[in-house]
């Protein structure tokens, strides 16, 4: 028979072993981040959604209960959706909650969404002129269409897009500075003395060479001499997947922070030239549901979680770069909320979207668009 005392000893030694042992996924709630935008934009007619698994990080968004309170809307399996009425106009509190399958609270956040009315802007007696900046979710241009199509309904000012780039997917009026592959970096310093016409080998449409005969940027000699002496109201700007994809995990808010630092190049560039202008940043996207769709792009150099992962911190970092700058012109489009990764999405792609999917991206900047447009 064993001894008290070896029992005891037996005893702290399981106790020791177990206390070793990784903590299960539901004990380590600080793992979803549950994280959402301060704010986010609505318009009477267009729907609009939080789609759930864009806002935790995991890979089994479906082992939790997520509870939305808004006096607004419904919640679904997947996400919470609304289609607002024009008795919805105005700022509406909401709030998600996140519980396991026991009920045990993981997790809740809050936000404010503002619904326009559908008119907003509608008896501005001068043209609105946007410029749309970005990389190859960009350049498909079928988001830019979305939002031609949008304020091209009764009850919007005229519009102009500003930009050089139309390519033969570009619906009527429709123009961006949009190029596969692009970065924040490459819009600042790009330059190309012999280009060939593809996006990798083409200059910045905002760099040019200075009479030191070096390229510099400069955003006043774009503005007089592509868009005729024009300047934007709105400057919406999609770049963050090329600066942030290939990130390392250990090193995610490094790579982060050296895309940050060519933003503000960029940001204050068109501060100086456009100081009127309301810059928007879109929270960048995530990727598609589906490991298969980044093993058909990628093989096994980067996968699905992986990439999350960048992206989930990525908005976290632009949420907290962006909030409260609205006196200084910048201003957050909560593009990442209202994008179905899986109806969204082709089979095939990991981080490029089905027209689904970019229209839904449309949807977000012409909401955030008809906001802007009240004041």
């Amino acid at each position: 028979m064993n001894s008290p005392r070896l029992l005891n000893r037996f005893s702290l030694l399981i106790l020791l072993l177990l206390s070793s042992l990784p903590a299960t996924a539901a004990e380590k709630t600080e793992a979803l981040e549950l994280t959402l935008p301060p704010t986010f934009y609505a318009v009477p007619g267009v729907e609009i959604n939080i789609y759930f698994d864009n806002i935790v990080l995991t890979e089994t968004p479906e082992k939790y209960q997520f509870e939305v309170s808004c006096k607004l809307g419904k919640t679904e399996q997947n996400r919470w959706t609304l289609t607002p009425s024009a008795s919805d106009a105005g700022e509406h509190p909401l709030a998600v909650k996140v519980t396991d399958a026991n009920g045990k609270m993981l997790g809740k956040a809050k936000t404010t969404l503002h619904v326009s009315a559908a008119n907003a802007g509608s008896e501005r007696n001068t043209v609105c002129r946007l410029l749309i900046i970005g990389d190859s979710l960009t350049n498909a241009t079928t988001y830019s269409n979305e939002i031609a199509r949008l304020l091209s309904a009764p009850g919007n000012p005229d519009w102009q897009m500003l930009g050089t780039h139309k390519p033969k997917s570009a619906a009527e009026g429709v123009a961006h500075e949009g190029y596969g592959g692009w970065t924040w970096q490459r819009f600042v310093s790009q330059y190309e003395p012999e280009p060939d016409g593809t996006n990798r080998k083409r200059s910045s449409p905002f760099v040019y060479l200075g009479e030191d005969g070096k390229p510099a940027l400069d955003l006043p000699r774009y503005f007089k001499k592509e868009c005729n002496g024009k300047t934007p109201d709105f400057v919406i700007i999609m770049l963050g997947i090329n600066d942030c994809f290939s990130a390392k995990q250990d090193a995610i808010d490094e790579k982060i922070d050296g895309m940050f630092t060519q933003a503000d190049i960029l940001i204050k560039a068109l501060q100086a030239a456009a100081p009127h202008a309301e810059i928007g940043i879109c929270l960048t996207t995530p990727g598609n549901s589906r490991q298969e769709a980044f093993y058909a792009n990628y093989k096994d150099r980067y996968s699905r979680w992986g990439w999350k992962k960048i992206q989930h911190r990525l908005v976290q970092r632009q949420i907290e770069k962006f909030t409260d700058r609205e006196k200084q012109n910048l201003f957050i489009i909560p593009t990442e909320l209202n994008l179905d990764i899986v109806d969204g999405y082709p089979v095939n792609n990991g981080v490029h979207p089905n027209k689904v999917g970019y229209d839904q991206i449309g949807a977000s900047i012409y909401s955030w668009l008809k906001y802007r447009l009240e004041n």
